[in-house]
């Protein structure tokens, strides 16, 4: 049962802590998309080449694409999304970084399963 009241915008938010194994790579990928995006002039590939040239974190930002997280979501079309990137400090032991603290957000860490399997062996 749908209301007038009830709103059929939802805002999703995604919290991604990732570690860079190869920022070569990375950096390569990003320098790649930039030339082959063809909405991006050519006053606009120089900086963004150099900003992905000086900063993995911002290369990264240039790969992930939130459009293609949702686009084959059937039912949904994305109306507005923003991303941004940066280095941290990570410390999974510590309770800063506890993201399933009664939030009502449900945490996967892939740290420690690196089979897939949960603790049961599933």
């Amino acid at each position: 049962m749908s209301t007038p009241e009830t709103s059929r915008f939802v805002r999703l938010r995604v919290d991604l802590v990732l570690q860079i194994d190869d920022e070569a790579a990375v950096t390569s990928a990003a320098l790649a998309r930039i030339a082959d995006d063809g909405d991006m002039t050519d006053a606009e590939r120089l900086p963004a080449r150099d900003t992905v040239n000086e900063d993995a974190a911002e290369a990264l930002a240039y790969l992930v694409d939130p459009f293609s997280m949702v686009g084959d979501v059937p039912g949904v079309e994305l109306q507005q999304a923003s991303w941004s990137s940066e280095q941290i400090d990570y410390d999974p032991d510590s309770p800063e970084w506890d993201l399933d603290e009664g939030d009502g957000y449900e945490l996967y860490d892939v740290s420690d399963n690196s089979d897939g399997k949960d603790d049961d062996g599933r």
